[in-house]
């Protein structure tokens, strides 16, 4: 797939309502999940204790935090394939969320890839263009997304 590349505000103006992109998948590892939760402190067995979720869980093992999915968002964004937008900026922030839900759980081994489509965009100041991105992060060979997001980007253009 060709690379489609929005170097204007124009540009980006005019892809309003557009799907930009999907990432390629990456696969959630038990070490990814236990290094997430010695990061954060956040143990509970449904995480990480393999043999116990096994036995006791309604997801038949393991699970990835749905802090974990959503940090991993601006991983995925780096690997979409589609249209970037490469404004002339010089740095580009994460502003916030509109919304957040986690949808349905990420088992450990599967593959989970990022949908993004730009939702919005808008100067709020002369040299700010806002973004507003609808991103859903779909699991591998399961209907239900496992996060669904409008994230809110700033580029501060140069």
């Amino acid at each position: 797939m060709e690379t489609l590349i929005l170097s204007t505000v124009e540009d980006v103006l005019a892809a309003i309502g557009k799907e930009l992109g999907i990432s390629e998948w990456l696969l959630i590892e038990q070490s990814r999940v236990d290094a997430f939760a010695a990061v954060v402190g956040d143990f509970q067995w449904i995480h990480c204790d393999p043999a116990r979720a096994a036995r006791e869980s309604a997801f038949g093992g393991t699970i990835a935090h749905g802090a974990l999915t959503l940090s991993l968002v601006s991983t995925l964004r780096e690997g979409l394939r589609g249209t970037r937008i490469e404004v002339n900026a010089k740095m580009g922030v994460l502003y916030g969320y509109n919304k957040v839900r986690f949808v349905s759980p990420v088992p450990v081994g599967a593959r989970i890839r990022l949908r993004q489509t730009l939702a919005d965009a808008r100067m709020v100041k002369p040299d700010v263009l806002e973004l507003q991105f609808s991103e859903t992060v779909e699991v591998e060979g399961q209907e239900r997304p496992a996060l669904v997001i409008e994230a809110i980007n700033r580029k501060f253009l140069a």
